[in-house]
C-alpha cells in the first residue's frame, strides 16, 4: 500500500501536473503549426519556387526492388516546421515573461559595523576604565 500512496503523491505534485498540461497543449500547438506550414506556408513557397511541391521531392537510389527512396522534400518541410514551432514558442515565452511581474530585489541585509567603527568603540571602552 505504501508504493501506491507514494506514486499518488508523486503524480499529484504540481510539477508533474504542469508538465502533463504542457505536453497536451504542446501536442495541440504542434498540430496547429504543422497545419500552418503544410496548408499555408509551403504552398506559398511552392508557388515562389515555380510550383514545386516539397513533399514530392525525392531521390531514388538504384532500380527495381533494390531501390531506396530518399524523401528529402519531407525533411525540408519538417525543418521549416521545426523553425516555425521554435519561433512561436520563443515569442510565447517572451510574452509570458513580459506579463510576469518583475520581482523586486530582496532587501539588503543590514551591514555590520565597519572596522573603524569597531576600533573606535573598543578605544572608547578602554578609555572608560
Amino acid at each position: 500500500m505504501g508504493f501506491v500512496k507514494e506514486f499518488k503523491e508523486f503524480a499529484m505534485k504540481g510539477n508533474v501536473m504542469d508538465m502533463a498540461v504542457g505536453v497536451i497543449i504542446g501536442g495541440a500547438f504542434g498540430k496547429i503549426v504543422s497545419s500552418l506550414v503544410d496548408d499555408v506556408l509551403m504552398p506559398i513557397v511552392g508557388k515562389l519556387t515555380g510550383g514545386v511541391d516539397f513533399t514530392t521531392l525525392a531521390v531514388t537510389l538504384g532500380s527495381g526492388d533494390d531501390a531506396a527512396k530518399i524523401a528529402y522534400g519531407n525533411f525540408i518541410q519538417n525543418v521549416v516546421d521545426f523553425i516555425i514551432v521554435a519561433f512561436c514558442i520563443f515569442i510565447m515565452i517572451k510574452g509570458i515573461n513580459k506579463l510576469k511581474k518583475k520581482e523586486e530585489p530582496a532587501p539588503e541585509e543590514p551591514k555590520g559595523p565597519t572596522q573603524e567603527e569597531l576600533l573606535t568603540e573598543i578605544r572608547d571602552l578602554l578609555k572608560k576604565k
